[in-house]
């Protein structure tokens, strides 16, 4: 049997060794990355990957996002695509001499794919529709500020499962797109299939707009319906509305076309990990890449 086993080891050893120089030549000629995806980023969800310097205008905090997505793979006719997401959102404070201590931080990372059509003899004024299916993991942390001098958490009671607490999820995202140059509509649904804490609603609703403007300016709207955390309760029960609206300009006329002056106006669950039960209003005024 010994003897066996070692002959079938060496058989499968010898034929991957054989054939690492094709697979390594074929995915060579399949795999072109590309951050000029098939799905566009939605431009007014403040959860997606995208690089970003958000001061909050009344506030003396900043939001500072690090990320994007990129599709590794795209066919020839531009109808499917395989991608990679991945993405920091970070809370900082702002204090005296430039300094910006971090409040809390989220990461996250995950594949994508993405299905795209063209619209032929529709009443719609859209002329494409797109598909994007996500598999994705986050989860936040405390940084800056929770602790004393002697490395104790502070105000363990702000939070409805004490401070520190683990924040946790994996999820499936799927949107739909109808768009067409200078419009775009689109529609969405989260699943998280683990989640901690638990005692979470496991699904997330969304839909949103974004409206084309002379001179390279655009409106955009996203709207959320995001499980409620009733502390009484210990669990989520219901919903709220989240919004998140934005009006802003790319710089095309100076040549930077991927880069946008934007403000927002945000009103619903925070979308911090680490005060996910919180609900949050403000407004900020910033500046978004778009690589």
């Amino acid at each position: 049997m010994k003897k066996h086993n070692s002959l079938l080891t060496a058989t499968m050893l010898g034929a991957l060794c054989a054939s690492a120089p094709l697979s390594t030549a074929t995915a060579e000629s399949a795999l072109k990355p590309t951050f000029d995806t098939l799905f566009e980023p939605l431009l007014a969800d403040p959860m997606e990957p995208r690089i970003a310097v958000m001061p909050m205008l009344g506030k003396k905090q900043l939001q500072l996002d690090i990320g994007t997505s990129a599709d590794l793979y795209q066919n020839d006719s531009k109808t499917f695509a395989v991608g990679i997401d991945f993405a920091t959102w970070s809370l900082l404070n702002r204090t005296s001499n430039f300094k910006f201590p971090v409040d809390c931080i989220d990461y996250m990372f995950g594949i994508n794919t993405t299905f795209r059509r063209e619209i032929k003899e529709s009443p719609l004024p859209f002329d494409e529709a797109s598909v994007r299916v996500r598999l994705s993991h986050i989860s936040a942390h405390f940084e800056d500020g929770h602790t004393d001098d002697a490395g104790q958490w502070l105000n363990p009671g702000d939070s409805p499962f004490g401070i520190p607490f683990t924040y946790s999820r994996e999820f499936v995202n799927v949107t739909g797109a109808l768009s067409a140059p200078g419009r775009r509509v689109y529609l969405g649904y989260q699943y998280m299939y683990n989640t901690l804490p638990d005692e979470i609603s496991p699904s997330s609703f969304q839909a949103g707009v974004e409206i084309g403007l002379p001179a390279n300016a655009y409106v955009a709207a996203d709207f959320k319906l995001l499980p409620k955390w009733r502390r009484d309760e210990a669990k989520t029960d219901g919903y709220r509305g989240t919004w998140n609206l934005q009006a802003g300009m790319r710089l095309t006329s100076i040549g930077l076309e991927n880069v946008r002056i934007a403000a927002n106006y945000f009103s619903g669950m925070s979308r911090q990990g680490m005060y996910f039960y919180k609900p949050e209003s403000y407004t900020t005024l910033g500046m978004i890449v778009d690589l």
